[in-house]
């Protein structure tokens, strides 16, 4: 028992730390050339001057105001979009008429890059807090949509068609056979719209702003403070990773009856008992 404890706690540290493998080795690399010299600090500054910016921050308290500020407005942004989009990709998915009415628009809508409404949406909402946060919400809307209206419509008609037979209501039809069987789009939608939120959020931020890791960044510009605009582009990138994993984590608890989770958990069964 306790061999079997071991080697299942092995495989799990095996599979949270062999993802960081390369970058660690980059990070390696990077601080190396800096090291001889091959880096500019000015231009690139070495991992450990990084590290020590981001320290300092962090002892100040000034990174966990920004990074408060940022997770607000990422996560204000994300849920009203999602929403709208997922309220809408179920409308268009299972009503023929809301599609004929709504979807042309949404296509067009989408060809638009939301940061090309930035002039547009300074003069609707000024430069603050609500200009942000519809900038995100617009980003994330329309990949919600589009995988919600894709999964609905990729569900088997039979099995809606059975729902009817067994004298289900439209509600019911909706809750026990709809979105369940679009979850896996939906969740892969909303994994791309986590993203999405971020990428705008970080131009967003830029803008007038007065908190946050893009004003973080901007400001340090100001002053050639190359390491911490450095810091703010990788802190950024961890906070993606972050959002990523909490979706991925999402998926795994949603979907235990999806075949392609239901093989994944066979193969660690699998290889747990090898071991």
């Amino acid at each position: 028992m306790a061999r079997i404890k071991a080697s299942i706690l092995s495989h799990r540290l095996r599979r949270t730390l062999l993802p960081w493998l390369v970058p660690f080795l980059l990070l390696l690399v990077w601080q190396l050339l800096s090291i001889a010299g091959l880096i500019p600090s000015r231009l690139l500054p070495a991992p450990s001057a990084i590290g020590l910016a981001g320290l300092h921050l962090a002892e100040s308290g000034e990174l966990w105001t920004h990074l408060s500020v940022s997770a607000a407005r990422a996560g204000v942004g994300f849920l009203i979009g999602a929403s709208l989009g997922l309220t809408s990709g179920v409308l268009t998915g299972l009503l023929k008429r809301a599609e004929l009415l709504l979807d042309s628009s949404f296509q067009m809508l989408r060809n638009i890059p939301p940061l090309a409404m930035i002039p547009l949406v300074i003069l609707w909402f000024g430069i603050g807090e609500e200009a942000r946060v519809f900038l995100v919400a617009i980003g994330v809307f329309f990949p919600v949509y589009l995988n919600t209206f894709n999964g609905i419509r990729s569900i088997d008609p039979g099995l809606l068609e059975m729902g009817r037979v067994y004298g289900l209501n439209p509600w019911q039809i909706v809750t026990g056979i709809v979105l369940p069987g679009a979850t896996p789009s939906i969740l892969v939608g909303v994994r791309f719209s986590l993203g999405v939120a971020w990428i705008i959020l970080i131009v967003g931020e830029q803008i007038a702003a007065n908190s946050g890791i893009g004003y973080l960044a901007m400001n340090a510009r100001e002053f050639m403070q190359t390491d911490i605009i450095v810091f703010s582009i990788i802190l950024y990138a961890l906070l993606g990773k972050f959002s990523d994993s909490l979706a991925r984590g999402l998926e795994f608890k949603l979907l235990p009856w999806h075949p392609n989770f239901q093989r994944v958990a066979r193969d660690e069964r699998s290889k747990h008992a090898l071991s």
